[in-house]
Formats: structure tokens, sequence, C-alpha cells
């Protein structure tokens, strides 16, 4: 009896330990489907993007043309890339997300920041103001409080050239492409500045993407042949939207298009506010000159003009081929002599609105020329 008893307990034992072994064994299953319904690494790495400088924003959509962009503005809004430098340095990776968090990130967004230009009555630009010299108006009302005041002479550029190939200027283009050129070779500095060349007709051709090289550049803008018709909105609203909304950067830098054209667009698929609107988004600066060289103001002039106002840049128009030169001389001469302002605005909302903003110079002799407002980051 006592070997058939020790015989049972083991039995018992070993079926036991059978169980054990096959559920250990089953475990695993459940525990990675669960896990393959979340999973811990890719999709969390694209959830913790936010937190980069372009907080508010998601990856613009790749558009070879910009035909591909349709009429309307994408709805998110972007804060501008000058105005989010607390958010640049969080990332929702380095600790748990809680509510806390995340109203500081919020709030780093609340900070504005504005480049201008001064120049007195003769045309030339001031260059040794003081905060105490300019005053902001917000939406109609004083900063809460101004958080820097600098002379931006040397940031890095991320330049747009922009340059109409429709058959309309067709004569005058070969001295535009030359003039445009040595612009290129002038302000672009190697290792620091960085410019990309779209030629625009019916459609945009992006002929050289970013780069630091001139002779890339200039190479690029030689390769257009004039021809088609003139979709000069979708142009600006591609470049701004794909092109500079995100470059290529590691700090803060100056965003600005540089736009050749007569102003006449009979092919854009978005209207001239819509691109206006993708430029103050993306925070971009529009610098345009006229090829209009008949000697009078024509319609496409005045949509160059409004296109410049509303970034807070200048449109240029040359009276004869000789001119245009001078005007790309200029615009060098302005990038490196603007002011950055940095605020808070008082009574700030996160809703994605319009906001104004006017700078005005103590001294009445002295103009400001600023971008006439921005769109505020609108909370998820």
């Amino acid at each position: 009896m006592g070997n058939d008893s020790g015989y049972n307990e083991m039995q018992v034992r070993m079926k036991f330990c059978s169980v054990i072994v096959s559920a250990c064994l089953a475990a695993p299953f459940p525990v990675r489907a669960q896990q393959g319904s979340a999973p811990p690494q890719a999709p969390n790495a694209q959830q913790q993007l936010p937190s980069a400088p372009s907080a508010s924003l998601p990856k613009p959509q790749p558009a070879p043309k910009p035909a591909t962009a349709g009429g309307t503005a994408p709805s998110p809004t972007p804060a501008p890339a000058e105005a989010q430098p607390a958010a640049a340095g969080t990332s929702s990776s380095e600790a748990p997300v809680n509510t806390d968090q995340l109203t500081t990130i919020k709030r780093s967004v609340n900070e504005v920041g504005v480049f201008f230009t001064v120049t007195d009555k003769h045309g030339h630009y001031v260059r040794n103001l003081t905060a105490e010299d300019i005053k902001v108006l917000d939406d109609n009302k004083p900063p809460q409080a101004v958080r820097s005041f600098q002379s931006q002479t040397d940031l890095p550029l991320r330049l747009g050239l922009l340059i109409d190939e429709s058959n309309s200027i067709r004569e005058r283009f070969t001295f535009e492409q030359q003039a445009a050129i040595e612009f290129m070779n002038q302000v672009i500095r190697r290792g620091q500045d960085e410019a990309f060349v779209l030629g625009f007709d019916t459609t945009a051709d992006l002929a050289q993407d970013f780069t630091d090289n001139p002779e890339l550049l200039g190479k690029a803008v030689r390769s257009f042949r004039p021809g088609g018709g003139t979709a000069l909105f979708d142009a600006v609203y591609y470049a701004c939207r794909d092109k500079l909304m995100n470059p290529p950067t590691k700090g803060p830098v100056r965003k600005a298009i540089i736009l050749l054209s007569d102003g006449d667009d009979n092919q854009s698929r978005v209207s001239r506010e819509e691109a206006i609107e993708m430029a103050q988004r993306a925070e971009v600066i529009v610098y345009a000159i006229s090829t209009n060289v008949s000697g009078m103001l024509l319609p496409g002039d005045k949509v160059l003009q409004r296109i410049a106002d509303a970034t807070g840049g200048r449109a240029f128009f040359p009276f004869k081929l000789d001119d245009i030169a001078s005007r790309f001389g200029d615009i060098q001469d302005e990038l490196r002599s603007q002011y950055a302002i940095f605020y808070k605005p008082a009574d700030f909302a996160a809703n994605g609105q319009y906001r104004s903003i006017a700078l005005l110079a103590d001294n009445k002799k002295y103009h400001v020329r600023a971008k006439k407002g921005y769109y505020a980051p609108a909370t998820q």
C-alpha cells in the first residue's frame, strides 16, 4: 500500500506540473494580442511629434504640384515658428503625459515673434532702435509683456525663389534669370543659408530643393523655359505649405519668398487670399519683383502689392530691365536689416483665429513694415 500511495502522489504532482507548464506556455499569446492592439513603438513615436517646434501642426501633405493642394487651405492652424521656443525643448517621451504638462505646453505658444523693418522718410534703413522706440498692438491691445527685442542682421535664411515662366514674361525672361542667379550668388552663405528654386506656369516645377550651393541654384534657374499659363497663387501656396512651413533648420531662421512675376494669374485652383493665408500661417515674408516694364501699374502689380503688404514684405516695380537687378539688391539689404520683437499678447486665446498686428515707431518720420497679423494656435 505504501508503494501504491507514493506512486499515486507522484502521478498527482506530475499532472499538477503539467498543468502549470501548459498555462505558462499559453499566457504570452493573450498578452501579445493586447500589445498588438496598441503597438508601443512606431505609433507612439508619431504621437510624440507634437512636442517638436511645430507643436500644433500635422505634417504637411506631400504634393509634387500645387494643383493637388485643393481649393482650400488646411484647417489645422500653425503657431508662428518664432512663437514656440519653450515648446521646442519639450518631449513627451521624457515623462508621462498629464494635465499639468499639457497646460504648460499650451502656455508656451502664447509668445509671438515678429520680424520688421524700419526706414526713414528717405527710405534708408534705421538700425539703432530699442524696444522703447516701438509700440506694439496685438488685436488692438498692447501686449501683456515684451519678452525680447533684437536687431536681426545675421539670422540664417530659408528662401524660396519663385520664377514666373509663363508666356506673358517671355521677352524679358533671360535677363530676369541672370538677375536672379546673381542675387543667389550674393545672398546665400555656405553652411548658413539655404534656398530652393520653383518655376511656375500652369503648374509648379521644383527645379532645386533646399541647398546652400549657389551653383546648383543657378543651374536650376537656367533650366526654365517660358510657356503656358500662370498659376501664381498655387505656386505661393505650395511653396509655403510644403517647403517653408517646416524648412530644414536647427534653430531660428528667417523665411522669405522672392517672387518674380507680372502678377497675372489665370490657372490657380486656390485664391489669392488663400495663398496669403498660407504664407501667414507659415510665417513667410514675400518680396515681389514685378516683371511689368510698361511704365504703368497694371492689375497684376496690385496683386503683387497685396501679397507683399499682407506678409510684411515689399513689392518692387522696375521701370526698365536694368532696374530688376537693383531690386534684388534692395531685398538683400532688407533681409540683413531687420528687427525681431517677441511678446506675450493680452487676452490671448488658442482658438485658431486671426489676430491683427500693428507696429508703430515713436518717431513719426519712421515707417515700420511688418506682417499684418497671424493665426493663433488652435487647441486640439
